[in-house]
């Protein structure tokens, strides 16, 4: 019998990523394609539709190949009608993303948030193959993050389950978030963040740093160069990882003591960083978290990189779908 196909797609402020995906997990052929945000990103279902039919015609296959469309997007999802309630950096304001991707496909969808997806899919076939009781956090250019108990992501009463980058980390004298608060960890442990925290300490402190010649040339900081500084022994930057750890390793720790995984992965940008940012913060999740939560959690990196919400949005077509027409779930 002729195995038809998965798609995932992962839609991003710069590309859109998609790919075909076989029920076992494994990658047959992917791409991407340029996110248009011209017109408020209205284009962006058509594009999307435009691209499957030629990447399948490119392949020599059919429509009838593909079982269905599972879309990571960025901002809260309408679980009910999969519309995108808000995504600033697309012009999204209640968008219909599942009706129009449907209509521009003939297949059925289903969306979720992105960093949901990651969540999926780190679970799936990456970092956390085999938990079903995990967290996964993005460290990017924002903070973002899934839940996921028994298997099953948790999106709350309202789909904002997971939203970990706006746990309040400074009650006072935080700095502004996107979201309207202040003081969210997203401020702090992003890329942006830690370039902020680095630009403080350059501006109210006078410790000797390599990070003072880039920043008194006018260069760029970077939360790459921050972290490749602080390797050095550059007393400012590792007190820069410092202040993210600790606080990064609190709101883990919190999380952790209230839901007891098995996993906790640390995906995204600044996660390439690798024992530079987990071992200390691995110190401070362990200052923090209950000791019974310690013996039962790992922290680990992603694996799976830009391919995590390609691989989740295919999940949700082989979990959801599939189950739905009586074929054997990958969880039960």
């Amino acid at each position: 019998m002729d195995e038809k196909w998965l798609v995932g797609a992962d839609i991003g402020g710069t590309t859109i990523k998609m790919a075909f995906i076989n029920q076992n997990g494994e990658i047959i052929y992917k791409w991407e394609i340029p996110t248009n945000i011209n017109e408020k990103g209205k284009n962006i279902p058509k594009e999307m539709a435009k691209s499957i039919d030629q990447t399948l015609s490119e392949l020599g296959q059919e429509k009838q190949k593909l079982i269905g469309i599972g879309v990571g997007a960025p901002g809260p999802v309408n679980l009910g009608n999969g519309s995108i309630d808000v995504a600033v950096n697309l012009g999204w304001n209640n968008f219909p993303l599942k009706d129009l991707l449907e209509m521009g496909t003939s297949l059925p969808v289903i969306v979720d948030n992105d960093a949901n997806a990651a969540a999926i899919g780190e679970m799936w076939k990456g970092a956390g193959q085999g938990s079903k009781d995990l967290l996964c956090i993005t460290l990017g250019t924002g903070v973002g993050g899934g839940i996921i108990s028994n298997g099953q992501i948790v999106h709350g009463i309202n789909g904002a389950g997971g939203e970990i980058g706006h746990i309040t980390s400074l009650v006072e004298d935080g700095a502004p978030c996107n979201c309207g608060k202040t003081g969210c960890i997203e401020t702090i442990a992003s890329a942006t963040g830690i370039v902020r925290l680095a630009i403080e300490e350059l501006s109210f402190t006078e410790t000797p740093s390599r990070l003072r010649d880039f920043y008194n040339e006018h260069q760029i900081l970077s939360s790459e160069l921050v972290f490749e500084v602080a390797n050095e022994g550059d007393e400012l930057a590792n007190r820069v990882i410092g202040k993210v750890t600790l606080y990064l390793g609190l709101a883990l720790a919190h999380l952790a003591n209230g839901l007891n995984p098995e996993k906790i992965i640390i995906g995204g940008g600044v996660s390439k960083a690798g024992d530079a940012l987990l071992v200390p913060l691995k110190e401070q999740l362990t200052r923090f978290a209950f000791p019974r939560v310690l013996q039962g959690v790992e922290l680990a990196n992603a694996t799976l990189g830009n391919d995590a919400g390609i691989m989740g949005g295919a999940w949700l077509v082989k979990k959801r779908l599939l189950n739905r027409n009586g074929n054997t779930p990958l969880y039960l």
